[in-house]
Parts: structure tokens; sequence; C-alpha cells
């Protein structure tokens, strides 16, 4: 008995041991880490900067500039680093592509060609265009004149520049919609009208698709999170049981949280289609289109959509916390109208922040100081809503880390 108890007790005091040299082990390579973050040099932060921006090296020439901008500590002297690095075309063909990409596609994948939504993205972030414009702006842009010439009905244009290698910083021009594209100016609403969103999120179903990877993409909630069950349904839709399945309280319950927020909101995208025969985007104003009549026996006292009109019922209740602009009148005709609203929201600066802050960190915002400084991001932004400011500011709070 005496033995067992003997060999018991070595046991524990084995695990003791080796969990004591877990931890001090952990605790070694914690603070190899910080001490290699803290003695940092210009040098290293500089390489970090241009690293995590354009995604290569730096020359020598470039890292030599940079790095005593980095050194001289002054207020602005790494903000000019960080724009130096960003004078790098890498900055615009890939980490830029590679940024706006997944917000192209259902799949939210960054394996796409190149098309005109990516490059008016990469282009008003190269031009310092005020983003809170990318969905209301009548802007396109384009490349060159030696490729094909931009096509309503292909992708030719942006698939040739890419298999080129076209630089986008130096080979992207700026020019409108309704000249390339013949849209009316006032059908123009960013890139929710370009080719590539109109094919991934007009097609078929009832255009509540753009809507949702809307608020996926830029204003980071999903459906789910902005569910409210407080709100009148006077606006969903007749597609929309009131009871599925012979169950009332599953509308009331689960249904109506989403629908009776982006319902009314989503009718302003009424008049657009992809005709996926043509290949192109239709607009037919002053007609609505027949996918907003899909199923409407489902429910015929519901909505019945009639014109492009919207309605921000997410300006009362739960979702305020998106913080709507009181100046803009919450309701109105058209998508250009809607994209000011959703655009000059504080949840779309804030998404913004955070997506460029992941982008450029490769992290989450993960504690009481990731917060704050993505708050004074966000304040910055919505000063003049450049982006390329953004970008700076997030390279240079994470170049010690």
């Amino acid at each position: 008995m005496k033995n067992r108890t003997w060999t018991r007790n070595r046991h524990a005091d084995g695990q003791n041991l080796v969990g004591r040299l877990i931890q001090l082990v952990t605790f070694g390579l914690l603070s190899v880490a910080l001490i290699s973050t803290a003695s940092a040099g210009p040098r290293e932060q500089a390489k970090r900067i241009h690293d995590r921006l354009a995604g290569v090296p730096p020359t020598e020439s470039v890292l030599q500039l940079m790095e005593a901008e980095v050194d001289i500590g002054q207020p602005g002297t790494a903000i000019d680093a960080a724009y130096r690095a960003m004078e790098d075309p890498n900055f615009y063909n890939v980490t830029l592509k590679n940024f706006a990409a997944p917000w192209t596609n259902r799949d939210q994948s960054v394996f796409v060609p190149l098309n005109d939504y990516i490059a008016t993205v990469v282009g008003m972030i190269r031009d310092d265009e005020p983003f809170n414009s990318l969905l209301s702006a009548d802007i396109l842009y384009i490349g060159p004149g030696s490729l094909p010439a931009y096509s309503n009905f292909n992708n030719d244009h942006y698939a040739q520049m890419e298999a080129r290698s076209i630089d986008m910083k130096s080979g992207l021009t700026r020019t409108s919609q309704s000249a390339i594209t013949g849209l009316p100016p006032s059908a123009t609403a960013g890139v929710w009208t370009s080719r590539a969103a109109a094919e991934a999120f007009f097609v078929a179903g009832t255009n509540r698709a753009q809507f949702r990877f809307t608020m996926i993409n830029h204003m980071c909630n999903d459906m789910e999170q902005v569910h409210d069950v407080k709100l009148s349904p006077d606006r969903i839709r007749q597609d929309v049981s009131r009871s599925p399945g012979g169950d009332s309280r599953l509308f009331l319950n689960n249904c109506i949280g989403c629908h009776t927020g982006m319902d009314p909101l989503a009718g302003a995208f009424a008049y657009y289609n992809f005709n996926e025969t043509t290949g192109s985007i239709e607009y037919t104003p002053g007609s609505v289109q027949s996918k907003y009549y899909n199923n409407d026996t489902n429910f015929e006292t519901g909505y019945r959509t009639i014109d492009d009109s919207w309605v921000n019922y997410w300006r009362e209740g739960q979702n305020q916390f998106l913080g709507w602009d009181n100046s803009l009148p919450g309701s109105g005709m058209g998508a250009k109208s809607m994209g000011q609203e959703l655009g000059n929201s504080d949840a779309f600066a804030s998404c913004q922040v955070k997506k460029v802050f992941k982008a450029v960190c490769l992290r989450e915002p993960e504690n009481s100081a990731d917060r704050f400084q993505v708050s004074q991001m966000v304040s910055s932004f919505k000063g003049g809503y450049r982006m390329k400011q953004t970008f700076a500011e997030a390279a240079v709070y994470c170049m010690g880390q």
C-alpha cells in the first residue's frame, strides 16, 4: 500500500514537473516574441510596412527612404513611409485586387477574374475617391485602349487586362458608367450597377441577393445580425408566406425579422435585372422586373411592388445602432439614393476600417488597444472617406507586430 502511494506521488510530481516545464517554455517563447517586437528597429518596421501593404519586399533604395521616415518619429512620418510603400504596383495589382475580389461573387472567393467591380474599387482607392460613394456614384474604371473595348455583354476587357499583366496603378482610367454602359446617370449606383455585381446578384432570384451581400460585404452584418421582429411588416412582399408550413409562428418569430427591413430597402432595385441570355445588365425605368412578382399568390394581400421606392425602417428600433445619417431623408426612389443612405452610415465606415485592419494586420482586432485604434481610424476615415489613409494607418499601427 505504501509503495503504491509512493508511486502515485512520483507520478503526480512528474506531471507537475512537465506542466511547469510547459509553462516555462510558453512564457519563454512569449517573452522572446515580446522582446523581438519591442526591439524591432526602424529598418525592420519599415520592411514590415512594405510587406503588409505591397506583399513583396522593398528595394534597398525604397527601404532606406522608408527607414528614415520611420526613424524620424515625428507625427506623420511613418504614414509617409506607408504611402511610399503604396507606390509599389503590387499594392494595386495584388493587395487591392484580392481585397475587393470576394465582394464580387456569392462564394466570396478571391479566385475570380479581374472585372469592372474590382477595377472600380482599385481605381477609387488609388485616386482617393470618397469611398462612401461606392454604392452611388456614376463611376467606372477601365483599362487602356489597346484592350478589347468595354462590353456590356462580356468581361473580355478586364480578362485581357489581367492576362496581359497590365498594371492597374498606371493602366486604369476613370470614366462614368453612363458614358460607357448607356445607363442613365440617375440609374447608376456605383459597384451595384457594375456588370460583375449584376451577374452575381441581380441574376434570377428576387434581387434580395444584391442587398444581402451588400450587408455582408459593406456593412459587416449578415441578415441574422439585424434581425428585428418588432418593426412593421407592411412592406414585406407577397412571395413571403405568413404561415410557412401552416404555422404562422415561424413567420412572426423568424421570417419577419429579416424581411421587415430588407424588403422595404430592396425595392430600390425593382428596375434591375441581369439577362443571362445577353450577358448584360437590364434597366427598365417605370417597369418593375417580373421577378418581384414571383410566387405572388403566397400571400396576395402582402406588399406588391409598383415602383423603385425604398424606405429605411431600420432608422427605428434596434438597428439604429448602424448609425444612420440624419441629414438624409431615410427614403427615396432608386438604387442611387439608397446607396447614399448605406454609404453614409456609421456601419459602412466601421466595416471598411475593420476589413482594412484585417487585411493589413492579418488578424481581427483582438484587444482594447486594437479596438481603440479601429475607432480612431473610423473617425479619420469619415473625415474624407480616403481608403489609402486607412491602409496607411493600419500598416503603421501593426508595423511593430
